[in-house]
């Protein structure tokens, strides 16, 4: 049980209130609606900053890791023993959210100072890690600063290009000293030994939680992702008065054909009862060219998918292929394919869940479980063999939009589940 139940309540509210730390963290990275923390960016630098000053300032060690992640570490009362991780990203998208990534470092940090402020000692060294580099809208590659600290970006992944900066990842790296060479030799930065488990606190990203009524929910699994983000339907330009139907390659018909049975595929497979999710989140003809009396020529757009079964990502990934050979036989066009992204799914440790249930049941806290559609830096430490389990806050309107509406009341049940999880080690 936690040494700090019957203590005087004062300890605990000498903690920051992490509606102050949210509101200042969002002056720093403010931008017309929303914030915007670029990955490995002045936004993303200053909200670190920031976690490091209030860390500082209560005595916590700061440090930064050769990846350039920021690092809080409370000693434990076995410091040779394998510490405790947690964390999240302080990235954003574009004009995005507030709390998505923030809310699990400064949860936390809440942790960690609930911890140093009442004199009590965790029973293992634990780690706030607050990684770079999480949000796939930058490079068009995710899960970056806790890829880089397992050796997992390939110089393939250095090479990648910042859409706004121009510059490759590997250029911005090297400005934050991060051991570049170590990192493009693929070698690890860390010892995944070292590490007991990991945990992570994040908000929904969808409309479940709200649904239900629930503020709290223990993650099941990370569900997979294959993604192309750049597919091209090319067919020919044309008069929309004078080409006949027989003799038209419309790219924006045929695009349009094809995520019809694409979305039929999604019905068929979901009937079946696998779980699947389709996303085109892009899809735009040339704007130098297009017009409303003209065959559009070519069509480029997105296609995204996500699963908990590593197969039905494999069949999914086939089918896409298999209805383009068809589309582009039937609709006279050709399509090109970019780069292909893929993580596979990731299941979240039973017994650590198992003990988040049972620890949010004791306290009271109203929890349900579900899957996390988005990846996480969960996915990282999972796929390493290190248990691993997260927490999701209810959101009340989506993610990756300036939007995001969570409630500290609901922020602050899913910390106190943290700190306990933290403080009492599953059996």
């Amino acid at each position: 049980m936690s040494a700090t139940i019957g203590k005087p309540r004062s300890e605990i509210d000498r903690v920051p209130r992490p509606d102050d730390i949210f509101s200042e963290l969002r002056n720093l990275s403010a931008d017309s609606v929303g914030v915007t923390r670029p990955s490995y960016g002045g936004g993303e630098s200053a909200g670190l900053d920031l976690i490091a000053r209030i860390a500082s300032s209560h005595g916590l060690d700061v440090d930064r890791d050769r990846a350039a992640n920021l690092v809080v570490t409370l000693s434990g009362t076995n410091a040779s023993a394998p510490a405790m991780f947690i964390g999240s990203h302080m990235d954003s998208v574009p004009r995005g959210g507030n709390y998505d990534g923030a809310a699990g470092i400064i949860a936390g940090l809440i942790c960690l100072l609930r911890f140093k402020l009442a004199r009590q000692i965790p029973p293992r060294t634990i780690k706030l890690t607050c990684f770079r580099g999480e949000e796939s809208a930058w490079f068009n590659a995710g899960c970056l600063g806790s890829r880089a600290l397992f050796g997992d970006l390939s110089n393939k992944d250095l090479d990648l290009v910042r859409h706004d900066t121009g510059h490759s990842l590997r250029r911005h790296l090297e400005d934050l000293d991060a051991a570049i060479e170590l990192i493009a030799a693929q070698r690890p930065l860390i010892d995944a030994k070292e590490i007991a488990a990991y945990y992570e606190l994040h908000i929904e990203q969808g409309p479940v939680l709200v649904s239900t009524n629930i503020p709290v929910a223990v993650v099941t699994a990370i569900r997979g992702i294959f993604r192309i983000s750049n597919i091209r339907c090319v067919g020919e330009e044309g008069h929309s008065g004078a080409v006949p139907r027989e003799f038209r390659r419309d790219a924006v018909a045929a695009t349009v054909e094809l995520l019809h049975r694409m979305n039929a595929r999604w019905t068929e497979i979901s009937g079946q009862g696998h779980d699947l999710v389709l996303t085109t989140g892009m899809l735009f003809t040339d704007p130098a060219i297009h017009g409303a009396a003209r065959i559009a020529g070519e069509v480029t757009f997105s296609f995204d998918a996500r699963s908990q079964s590593e197969t039905t990502l494999g069949r999914v990934k086939n089918l896409l292929f298999e209805e383009c050979r068809s589309v582009a036989k039937q609709r006279c066009v050709e399509f090109v394919f970019g780069p292909e992204f893929a993580m596979r799914p990731s299941k979240m440790d039973s017994r650590l869940r198992s003990h988040f249930v049972h620890t949010a049941q004791r306290l009271g806290i109203p929890v349900s479980e579900i899957p996390s559609g988005p990846g996480h830096d969960a996915t990282t430490f999972a796929q390493h063999g290190i248990p691993s389990a997260m927490i999701f806050i209810r959101n009340q309107n989506g993610s990756h939009n300036p939007y995001e509406s969570m409630e500290m009341s609901d922020f602050m049940l899913g910390t106190d589940l943290l700190y306990h999880a933290l403080l009492e080690q599953p059996p």
